[in-house]
């Protein structure tokens, strides 16, 4: 039975990537130190006889015992929220985190798929983004930490490939959503559904005339699986390239939830991109693939499990303690 490493598996779709390889039947391993995982979204895995946990900061030195097939490093804070509170931990992990699992990859023999970000494009001046573009970034603004750590864990996995031979790949992930989203982690789809279950109105940086194009979980991990099996070791977007704005996007919102709140306009954060939608012409040549779920029954499905919540965890906010990694 082969065996498979996924770090980050109690974030968002770490937690959905240890699903999908237990049901293909590997021996999975999840690796998290819970900075910005949440334990339940693995509670269900717990007593499986094909899963096993390890409690783990890798940016610290990794090691697994026995055999070891591949490796899927999806160990990040991923949202605004938590990569500015925690900017050295975000870098750290791309950067000491990625050189560590290459390190196992290389000793096990293993294939590794990282997860990079369409971040990496910044505020793109090129539309849509090709894996091609090199992409317009601030590097020193509040959003570098985690672009450029995204950016050189990139560099880092291709030198690997270059000078030791190693099998990798990398994905380029787009706003993806989906269940198990933290309600609070500061990306559109839980905020926007937050504050309508709450009976707040609706917040819009800018004008909202930004753009963003939403992936829905399920197509996302597909891509993702099809990818580390394929033959192609340098970055693919993968992505939904329905394109929207944030103020049209609010609009939906409010329609689906049935709510009467106004949308409210806010200062556009510093770096915040006006452009986000990816090119997937290289994902559907190489991997067959494309996004099947329509936003409307993805967008249902997401609110209905943040409807499904609990009244202390829907008016929770952000209660983390980060500043003991500040230092780090």
């Amino acid at each position: 039975m082969k065996r498979i490493l996924i770090t980050g598996a109690a974030g968002f779709l770490g937690s959905h990537l240890c699903d999908r390889f237990v049901h293909e039947g590997y021996d999975v391993i999840g690796m998290d130190n819970f900075i910005t995982g949440d334990q339940k979204n693995l509670q269900h895995l717990e007593n499986h006889p094909h899963f096993e946990f390890i409690r783990h900061d890798v940016t610290e030195f990794v090691s697994v015992e026995g055999p070891l097939d591949y490796i899927l490093h999806f160990a990040s804070p991923a949202s605004p929220i938590d990569y500015l509170k925690i900017p050295i931990q975000t870098l750290k992990v791309g950067s000491l985190g990625t050189h560590n699992l290459l390190g196992l990859a290389k000793a096990k023999k293993a294939r590794i798929l990282i997860a990079s970000t369409s971040e990496v494009y910044g505020d793109p001046l090129v539309h849509p983004q090709t894996e091609a573009y090199y992409g317009n970034v601030n590097c020193i603004g509040p959003r570098g930490v985690y672009d450029e750590a995204k950016r050189f864990q990139e560099a880092i996995t291709m030198a690997y490939h270059r000078v030791h031979g190693l099998e990798t790949r990398i994905v380029r992930i787009f706003n993806t959503y989906g269940p198990r989203m933290r309600l609070n982690d500061g990306r559109v789809i839980p905020a926007f559904m937050g504050q309508a279950l709450r009976g707040e109105d609706l917040t819009v940086f800018g004008d909202g005339s930004q753009t963003r194009s939403f992936c829905y979980v399920d197509d996302q991990v597909e891509g993702i699986y099809r990818l580390l099996f394929s033959n192609y070791s340098e970055p693919v977007n993968i992505g939904n390239p329905n394109e929207i704005s944030i103020r049209s996007f609010a609009d939906e919102i409010i329609k689906l939830t049935g709510t009467k709140q106004k949308v409210i306009y806010k200062d556009l954060p510093v770096n915040d991109p006006m452009q986000r939608q990816p090119d997937i012409t290289l994902a559907k040549k190489i991997l067959n693939w494309e996004p099947k779920v329509d936003r409307a029954e993805g967008l249902k499905i997401t609110y209905n499990y943040f409807k499904d919540l609990s009244k202390e965890e829907l008016y929770k906010t952000e209660h983390k303690d980060f500043t003991k990694f500040n230092n780090k």
